[in-house]
């Protein structure tokens, strides 16, 4: 009977469910998108019980396609978009407001007022994040004061917090196990990094009860077992992991000076920094990676907001694309261009300025403008931040970096890789299978369930896909640089 890991990758825009076999295979997969809600301008929410539907309904699909039986599954890990905040009744499991998104800006006010007060440096020393709305502390603080009833909720006992790994695995444990993980407790602006535990004193800032938080278990571990009402047998979970965290797993950055880009709906680059956190001064987050066994390790991240989203939107919204392929051709087939450039900070930007009003712009626009050029321009936009990230982590860090594993969707695209290399002078290291995210969740819950025996036989089975190197000059990377720098200039200046 072959045995496998199940990997749920409960991401901003879909649920899935991978299917993983001994050689590290995804042999199955199965994706549902989900509802994305925009009540006002810069506000984002989800329907929490359409996130749990849409991943109970993928490992359905995956375990009903496959006939898998009882002991198929040894083990099952999920990793999930992380800082998205959701609340419900511990009673009767229903959520009091629909969650409220990573890329959500509603508590810029509250994050503003603590700014004046001056809590920057207490929040950053003890969690090591940015004192911003994008983490889930402020979030949880305004649903208390703008959703009727539910901070007295909190003080009965009667409220629960969770991101959604929490969430999932409230839902698929039939709410016998409230808990979360050390990678994900650690995005909520709540969690000392340092001691490892809820800090007190944040808390108290904020006004937020401890009884509504979820046990911090390491990375690895017995989360609980999915209820056999749902299958007719019980399924153990291994792992929770937040998805940057698991991408980086995934790509076995497992050393100090490793480091990992994945092209989501955001782009998101994290170094491992090893077994004791560095602190940021140029706005890089310090977060913690995982917890396995009894070791502890550490990343530094940047985030770059929008990347992917921006292909949605040029298809969704504007209409330029039919498919998020199409972008590709488009972008190859003008030498440039044109002079358009293309600031894609739609909802802030992240590192390193860390600022919540900037709005994104195309510049250069002029008659001879065409479609190509704007497809291209917004392409290049991904690589641009993400240069930005990648040049502030050699400068905060010390550490010289040749060499970058990049996953998620748009890592296919063969012209924003190499353009990535082109731009950031660096080699661009694309594995055979690109769900680094989904894997990291199978490979930890795989070593934690004794499917894999250890690390080393994990490297063996992992395959690269292709090399990109740089192939512009450096006088050509300067002019590039400088028309995007100046055209962002602008755009930060308006905000």
């Amino acid at each position: 009977m072959e045995k496998f890991i199940i990997s749920l990758d409960q991401g901003t825009t879909s649920s899935r469910a991978l299917l993983i076999n001994k050689n590290g295979d995804a042999i199955y997969s199965n994706q549902m998108e989900f509802g994305q809600i925009y009540p006002k301008n810069s506000w984002v929410e989800q329907d929490p019980l359409e996130i749990f539907e849409t991943q109970l309904n993928t490992l359905k699909n995956c375990i009903d396609t496959n006939s898998l039986i009882k002991g198929q599954v040894v083990s099952v890990g999920i990793t999930n978009q992380r800082e998205t905040t959701i609340l419900w009744n511990r009673i009767t499991g229903e959520p009091v407001c629909n969650a409220l998104v990573w890329q959500c800006k509603r508590s810029q006010n509250i994050t503003t007022e603590l700014k004046k007060q001056g809590y920057q440096d207490l929040i950053h020393k003890k969690t090591g994040l940015i004192l911003d709305p994008y983490f889930s502390g402020t979030k949880i603080k305004w649903v208390f004061d703008n959703v009727k009833g539910v901070k007295e909720m909190a003080l009965r006992g009667e409220l629960l917090f969770g991101t959604v790994d929490t969430w999932l695995l409230w839902k698929f444990t039939k709410g016998k196990k409230h808990a979360t993980d050390v990678s994900n407790a650690s995005r909520t602006m709540l969690f000392n990094i340092i001691e490892k535990k809820w800090d007190d004193e944040i808390l108290e800032l904020l006004e937020i009860p401890k009884s509504i938080l979820p046990e911090v278990l390491p990375t690895s571990s017995s989360f609980g077992l999915i209820d056999s009402s749902y299958f007719g047998y019980e399924i153990p979970i291994n792992c929770l992991i937040g998805d940057q965290q698991s991408a980086l797993f995934g790509q076995l950055c497992t050393n100090v000076g490793d480091i990992k880009n994945t092209y989501g709906t955001g782009c998101f680059t994290l170094m491992n920094i090893g077994d004791r956190p560095i602190f940021s001064k140029n706005g890089l987050l310090t977060t913690i990676a995982w917890e396995i066994g009894n070791i502890c390790c550490y990343a530094v991240e940047g985030s770059v907001f929008i990347a992917g989203a921006i292909i949605q939107w040029l298809r969704d919204e504007l209409g330029l694309l039919k498919t998020a392929e199409e972008s590709e051709d488009l972008a190859l087939s003008v030498p440039d261009t044109n002079g358009v450039t293309f600031i894609s900070t739609f909802q802030g930007i992240g590192t390193p300025y860390w600022n919540s009003e900037t709005r994104g712009e195309i510049t250069g626009l002029t008659r001879s403008s065409k479609k190509a050029h704007i497809v291209r321009a917004a392409l290049e936009s991904i690589a641009f931040r993400s240069m930005e990230v990648i040049n502030t982590m050699k400068n905060d860090s010390g550490i010289s970096i040749n060499s970058i594993k990049v996953d998620g969707g748009a890592c296919k695209n063969n012209f924003l890789m190499q353009f990535q290399s082109d731009i950031s002078n660096v080699d661009i290291i694309r594995p055979s299978n690109v769900e680094s995210t989904a894997l990291g969740a199978a490979y930890i819950a795989g070593l934690f369930s004794g499917f894999w025996k250890d690390l080393d036989e994990i490297k063996k089975i992992k395959k690269s896909d292709k090399l990109f190197k740089p192939l512009i000059t450096s006088e050509k990377r300067e002019d590039l640089i400088n028309q995007w720098t100046n055209a962002l200039n602008k755009a930060l200046g308006d905000a």
